[in-house]
C-alpha cells in the first residue's frame, strides 16, 4: 500500500483467474566474482567431469562470473583461496585433501566462502567431520541409472524456482547416509515411489543449500551422466546453486521444518481464501498468484491464528506494490485489515516506513540489513513474517529486517487472519507457496522470546 493509495470499500468477490506469469528480468549480481571448480579423485572417476567443468564454464559466461578449473590440491591455500568467491567440487571422491588444505578451507568457508557440492562431492572425505557438514549428508548407495520424479520444494530459491513442481528426468539417484532436513534446507526430494532401489523411506531429500559457520553452502544429488549437463533445466538449478553460494542471489536456507500450506498452488487451496474489494488474483500453470487491479484484498478466512511462523515468497516485476496483511478481524471489507491488522510492505520504492519490509507507516525495516538481503525485480524473495503475542518480526531471505512490538489495543496481535494484497492496475506481485507453523501461545506477562 502507498500513502497516496486508499482501498476501495469491499464489492463482489473477484473470480480467481487463470493466468500467465512471464519469466524473472535479466539479473546476475556477480559481476567481478570467481569460481573454482575442484574435480580431484581418489575414488570412482566420472566420465561426465570434463562435460561438468565445460557447463560450468559456459554458465559463468551465462551468470558473468569468472570459471577457474583444477585437480590439483595444492590449490587449497589460503592465499590461493581468497581469490575465490565459491569453490565447486565436481563429483569428487575419496581423500582428496591432506591436513593443512583441509585447515585452509575450512578458513575460507569460516571467512564467508561458498560451497557448491555436485553428486559425488557426497562421497568425498568421510574422514573430514567438517566437510560432512558442509556437504550436508554423504553417500551410501545407488541403484541403476532411471527416470525419476524430483519434487520441488522450494520454488523460491534461484536453483529451483524456475523447476517444475514435479521435476521429470534421469540420472543416478543417490541414497544418504543420513536426512539433512534438520541442518539444511531442502530444495527439492525425489518420489521414491516414482523409481525403484530408493532406501529413505520416503523422505529423500536430492538438493539443499544451507549456510554452514559463515559460508555459503549447495548440494544438488544430480549430475551423474554427461546428459545433465546439456539439459536446459539442470543447467538452470547449477547456476541457481552458484548463484547463492557466490553471493549473487539471496535465498532462506535455514531449515524448515513443521509447516504446513494454505496456498501449495493449486486451485484447491484456495477454496478457504477469499477476496475483499475489488481486482483480482490470477493462478498460472505454475503455481503463481499474481496480483491485477485493486485496491483489495486476498485473505485467508479458514481460520485466524494466534501464535505463529508465515512464509511466503514474493517477486515484483519492477517498481510494484503490494504487501501481507496480519492479525486483522474477519471481513469482505479490505479496510478492516488496514483498520485493525498490520502491513507488512512490498514495495521497491517509497519513503523508509512504507518500503519493502517496514511496518506500513509504523516502522520501517533495518535498511541496510534489507537491501544486502532483497533479491531485486524479476527475482524470488522469502518472507517469514513470525507473530508472538504483540510482537511482529519480519525475515527477508532469512535475514532479520524488522522487529516491531504492537502497543496499540485496537491492532491486537493476538488473533487475526492473514491475506495478501493487490494493489492496483499498475502493479503486478507474484505470490507462491504460503505455509504456516502455529507456535506455543505464551501468556501477556511471558511475552515472546528475545531471540530469533
Amino acid at each position: 500500500m502507498r500513502a497516496s493509495a486508499r482501498m476501495l470499500t469491499a464489492g463482489a468477490a473477484a473470480a480467481l483467474l487463470i493466468g500467465c506469469v512471464s519469466g524473472p528480468a535479466a539479473s546476475n549480481g556477480a559481476d567481478g566474482k570467481r569460481v573454482l571448480v575442484f574435480s580431484k579423485t581418489a575414488g570412482f572417476r566420472h566420465d561426465s567431469i570434463p562435460e561438468g567443468i565445460a557447463a560450468v564454464r559456459e554458465l559463468g559466461t551465462e551468470g558473468g562470473f569468472a570459471v577457474d578449473a583444477t585437480e590439483d590440491a595444492g590449490a587449497f591455500t589460503a592465499r590461493n583461496l581468497a581469490r575465490y568467491d565459491a569453490v565447486v567440487f565436481l563429483s569428487t571422491t575419496g581423500d582428496v585433501l591432506d591436513g593443512p588444505q583441509q585447515s585452509a578451507f575450512e578458513k575460507y568457508i569460516k571467512k564467508g566462502g561458498g560451497y557448491v557440492g555436485i553428486h559425488a562431492a557426497a562421497d568425498t572425505e568421510y574422514d573430514w567431520a567438517f566437510y560432512g557438514g558442509l556437504a550436508g549428508a554423504y553417500f551410501q548407495s545407488h541403484p541403476a541409472i532411471q527416470p525419476a520424479t524430483v519434487n520441488v520444494e522450494d520454488r523460491a530459491h534461484p536453483a529451483t524456482s524456475e523447476l517444475p513442481q514435479a521435476w521429470e528426468r534421469t540420472d543416478e539417484w543417490y541414497n544418504y547416509r543420513s536426512d539433512p532436513r534438520d541442518r539444511a534446507h531442502v530444495l527439492a526430494s525425489l518420489d521414491e515411489s516414482s523409481y525403484t532401489g530408493g532406501t529413505m523411506n520416503g523422505d529423500h531429500p536430492i538438493a539443499w543449500c544451507q549456510e554452514y559457520q559463515g559460508g555459503r553452502a549447495f548440494y544438488t544429488g544430480g549430475g551423474h551422466t554427461k546428459e545433465s549437463y546439456a539439459e536446459p533445466a539442470f543447467r538452470h538449478h547449477l547456476l541457481g546453486g552458484i548463484r547463492y553460494a557466490i553471493g549473487a542471489a539471496q535465498a532462506d536456507c535455514r531449515p524448515e521444518n513443521g509447516y504446513r500450506p494454505l496456498f501449495d498452488g493449486t486451485a484447491d487451496s484456495l477454496s478457504a481464501w477469499k477476496q475483499a474489494g475489488p481486482g483480482s488474483f490470477s493462478l498460472s500453470d505454475d503455481g503463481t498468484l499474481t496480483s491485477s487491479g485493486g485496491l483489495g484484498m486476498l485473505w485467508y478466512a479458514g481460520s485466524a491464528f494466534r501464535s505463529y511462523s508465515l512464509k511466503l515468497d514474493w517477486k515484483v516485476a519492477g517498481d510494484d506494490n503490494s504487501g501481507v496483511f496480519v492479525g486483522f478481524p474477519a471481513s469482505d471489507d479490505p479496510w478492516s485489515a488496514v483498520d485493525n491488522g498490520y502491513e507488512v510492505q512490498i514495495d521497491a520504492t517509497d519513503a523508509p516506513d512504507r518500503t519493502t519490509g517496514a511496518v506500513y507507516s509504523f516502522q520501517s525495516a533495518d535498511l541496510g540489513k534489507r537491501d544486502r538481503a532483497l533479491n531485486p525485480p524479476g527475482e524470488w524473495n522469502t518472507y517469514e513474517i513470525r507473530v508472538e503475542g504483540e510482537r511482529l518480526r519480519v525475515w527477508l531471505n532469512g535475514v532479520k529486517i524488522n522487529d516491531f512490538t504492537n502497543t496499540d489495543p485496537v491492532r491486537s496481535l493476538r488473533d487475526g487472519h492473514v491475506g495478501i494484497q493487490n494493489h492496483g492496475a499498475d502493479d503486478q506481485v507474484s505470490f507462491r507457496d504460503v505455509r504456516i507453523k502455529e507456535l506455543p501461545t505464551k501468556s501477556p506477562a511471558q511475552g515472546a522470546s528475545p531471540g530469533d
